[in-house]
């Protein structure tokens, strides 16, 4: 596997777990165990995917998912605890998979695709909680619905066009970047001007009076 399809898989993993960890190791390990996903040399780690413990697990961990994912709060309260769980959870899957490489490519891999991860899980996350203020349930159903798709998708996208993962990814990171600067830009402004309303001497502060 040359560098560009190891860094798109790598990303593309990562983004589809950071989704929907559950989701994305049933998949995986389901693709690997009826011979639909063939791994390449560097990736033969994943195979204990298919082991059937490990289908049991992420099988009754994603039903549970499905289900929390669908109920308005709990879905943010599901969000908060896999906060660290997701992306713990990729960049094990990185660490897994490339097993044979070398340690600093191993590593630089599982960093990427741990923090890919976190990237995607941010955004889901901010935008369900966002969705939750909204007293209907429907458009949050169906927000879950779209991610319940998008991390198969995903997954089916890094397998047979690596190169279209690879723009994916890094048009949803400049993005999530982009926003990030944007969020910090508006928090740095709102703190300056608490810091001078309220500091001695300001408009309003008795303080001196």
């Amino acid at each position: 596997m040359d560098a560009v399809n190891l860094l798109a898989t790598t990303l593309g993993v990562g983004f589809a777990a950071g989704l929907r960890l559950y989701a994305t190791v049933l998949g995986l390990g389901l693709a690997i165990r009826f011979n639909l996903l063939h791994l390449p040399d560097a990736m033969k780690g994943l195979d204990v995917l298919a082991h059937p413990a490990v289908l049991i697990a992420a099988g009754v961990a994603y039903v549970i998912e499905f289900v929390s994912d669908k109920v308005p709060w709990v879905d943010s309260l599901w969000d908060s605890v896999h906060t660290i769980i997701r992306p713990v959870g990729a960049a094990l899957l990185a660490a897994t998979a490339f097993a044979t490489l070398e340690p600093a490519t191993r590593m630089v891999l599982t960093i990427l695709c741990g923090g890919v991860a976190l990237s995607a899980h941010a955004s889901k996350a901010a935008t369900r909680l966002a969705v939750n203020q909204s007293p209907e349930p429907f458009s949050n159903i169906a927000l879950s619905m779209v991610g319940d798709f998008a991390a198969p998708f995903m997954l089916w996208l890094t397998a047979t066009h690596p190169l279209v993962t690879l723009g994916v990814v890094i048009t949803f990171l400049v993005i999530f970047v982009w926003i990030v600067r944007k969020i910090i830009g508006v928090l740095r402004r709102g703190i300056s001007r608490l810091t001078q309303h309220f500091s001695p001497g300001a408009p309003g502060d008795t303080s001196a009076r």
